[in-house]
């Protein structure tokens, strides 16, 4: 198929790569054009806007950072649904809100297009595994169409219903990821302080009642002293404060991920916004050596 991809950073070339490998062609566009440069080299086509990729491709995927740049790809002047081309289908892959899902989805019917908001979860090592999870909501005639595009990336794609239900099965996801995280840096710091190898306490922990994929996954990252590889501090504040609005519009209360989310903007205001999460242990740390020096 002329599959249309919108969004080359950490996980969506990766991604791209693998619909690559599958024997699609790719029409891209980034906004920053030589974060493209291996897809183009493999044969995908450059486009200068997200508008000329939707007049060359059947099915347009789109992956970027915030709710905002969603729209300008979308509704911008020279955006997907600016003008009539051969596009079927809109693929968004952003974590972003299950009401920005919605009105895609009802600007794209409007234009005879089918929307799925369908994002991911497995980070930059799933992405480059293509082990994703993926969660969609949408037409499921749509979500039938595309899903051997999306297994070409992902290891579980689950339908979960109407549009913007994919958005909001990924809050449940980073609602469950944000208590792991604290819990996995709080282990570490803790096996630091006692003089424990913290290699032995990824490895028995993580294979017990405490694993988690943060332990498994970004644990080895701390010890490594890597903090720049994997998911931005600034997404992660972006997403979990799309969890508390939504879970605030519901009535419902969530009190862990309130104190994390506060933990992760503080470390986005110290400057590590664009880190990887796990910097969280860095934070954590200082604030744990500052009040041993008093």
């Amino acid at each position: 198929m002329r599959i249309g991809w919108i969004g080359t950073g950490v996980m969506g070339v990766a991604m791209a790569g693998h619909v690559q490998k599958g024997g699609h062609d790719l029409f891209i566009y980034n906004r920053t054009k030589d974060k493209a440069k291996p897809l183009m080299e493999n044969g995908g086509t450059w486009c200068e806007s997200p508008a000329e990729v939707a007049s060359n491709a059947e099915v347009v995927f789109t992956i970027v950072g915030f709710p905002k740049d969603v729209e300008e790809v979308y509704f911008g002047k020279h955006g997907i649904l600016s003008k009539a081309g051969p596009c079927r289908i809109v693929v968004d892959m952003t974590t972003s809100t299950p009401t920005l899902a919605k009105r895609i989805a009802q600007t794209a019917k409007e234009r005879g297009i089918e929307s799925l908001d369908a994002p991911v979860t497995g980070g930059d090592i799933g992405a480059r595994k293509g082990t994703l999870a993926i969660m969609v909501g949408g037409s499921k005639e749509a979500y039938q169409e595309v899903l051997p595009i999306m297994e070409l990336f992902g290891k579980r794609v689950a339908y979960m219903g109407g549009p913007g239900a994919g958005q909001h099965a990924k809050v449940c996801n980073q609602i469950s990821v944000a208590g792991t995280m604290i819990g996995m840096v709080e282990s570490l710091l803790y096996a630091y302080k006692q003089g424990l190898d913290p290699e032995a306490i990824i490895e028995v922990v993580g294979s017990g009642a405490g694993g988690s994929w943060s332990m498994n996954n970004l644990a080895p990252r701390v010890v490594r002293g890597d903090y720049k590889s994997g998911f931005f501090v600034e997404h992660f504040v972006k997403d979990m404060g799309i969890a508390l609005e939504e879970a605030n519009a519901a009535g419902l209360s969530l009190p862990g991920l309130a104190l994390i989310h506060q933990l992760y903007v503080a470390l986005k205001a110290q400057g590590f916004g664009r880190f990887a999460t796990q910097s969280l242990f860095l934070a954590l740390k200082s604030l744990s050596e500052s009040q041993s020096d008093d």
